[in-house]
């Protein structure tokens, strides 16, 4: 089957290539999908696209317009796909259901410890030979209270990892996970989680019902100098609020691997460019504010899995095999 593969970057040419192994023809393209490039795929059964490509009701009927069937995604996320109108339009959508949750997991620790140790800092004061502890303390993280919001597959990762370091465990979801339970983790509303932890990490998808569950309201009432993970979607954090907690303290710091705005930023070389996004100019200025771009999930075994799934996503659907990653609109 003949693929275009958007957003493709020499990672993804590599890991799909080597998992294809010649059973289909890719195409790859650095172009993002939209409306003004959706007419590319036009002699394409198969496009394969990420995050930051816009699978709206326009693109889909553009696409519907060509030879293009099936849209698979390289992503477990998939809230830039317009479910209703691909059905309306007879295209199959297809994702990533699971790669390795260790490696959104260990990134959220990641981000957990630079804050509080202030890695970041130091790195940059020993390359000036200024070896100054001022303002570096951080804290142990044995005996703290490590919020999980959302424990599925990466945030019963999250929960075994904390409960290593000798954090005591609580967590949030509309489902209790039976492993994190055996963990001795204690479920709560969501309101008495952030009250209580001094670390929260977000592990929810993006859906109409979780969008900025993270907000004015819900920040007021977190416990004050709390630290906040999001390596899920930026959409979950209302991120002028954000500013407005970490200014006033009421947050102490924030690791973010996502960006409810990155839609045009991420995953691209803006170093030359002028960033005329002023709200995301104002997130990077605090000293207590580490950004990542989107890489929670790059690590060698999670692109293996995603580039394996999606080949196989592009087989089942051309030999007309069920499987769990179709994705239907709800409702």
């Amino acid at each position: 089957m003949d693929v275009l593969v958007y957003s493709a970057r020499p990672y993804d040419e590599a890991f799909l290539d080597s998992a294809n192994a010649g059973r289909h023809t890719l195409t790859f393209t650095r172009a993002s999908l939209d409306a003004q490039t959706a007419p590319l795929a036009r002699e394409f059964p198969a496009i394969c696209i990420f995050v930051d490509d816009k699978a709206t009701a326009e693109v889909i009927a553009r696409l519907a317009t060509g030879r293009t069937r099936l849209i698979t995604l390289r992503s477990t996320g998939f809230n830039n796909v317009d479910l209703a109108a691909a059905a309306r339009h007879g295209l199959d959508v297809r994702r990533v259901s699971r790669y390795s949750p260790y490696s959104v997991a260990e990134h959220a620790v990641a981000l957990i410890q630079t804050l509080n140790r202030k890695t970041h800092r130091a790195y940059n004061r020993t390359r000036e030979y200024n070896f100054l502890l001022d303002g570096l303390m951080g804290f142990d993280l044995h005996g703290k209270t490590v919020g999980i919001v959302g424990t599925g597959k990466i945030g019963e990762v999250l929960a075994r990892i904390m409960t290593g370091f000798g954090c005591q465990v609580i967590a949030y979801d509309i489902a209790e996970n039976p492993s994190c339970l055996a963990l001795g983790v204690q479920y709560l509303p969501l309101e008495e989680l952030l009250a209580q932890a001094d670390i929260v990490s977000l592990h929810v998808p993006l859906f109409p019902e979780t969008y900025h569950m993270i907000n004015r309201e819900t920040l007021a009432k977190t416990k004050r100098g709390q630290i906040i993970i999001n390596t899920s979607r930026g959409g979950l954090i209302d991120t002028m609020a954000l500013v407005e907690a970490l200014r006033s303290g009421q947050i102490g710091a924030a690791g973010l691997d996502v960006y409810e705005e990155e839609d045009g930023l991420y995953y691209r070389d803006l170093s030359s460019d002028l960033v005329r996004d002023e709200v995301f100019s104002l997130l990077i200025s605090f000293p207590n504010v580490i950004v990542t771009g989107h890489q929670a999930f790059f690590t060698r075994e999670a692109l293996q899995t995603i580039a394996a799934t999606t080949i196989q996503n592009i087989t089942d659907f051309e030999e007309g095999r069920a499987s769990e990653n179709v994705l239907r609109p709800q409702g």
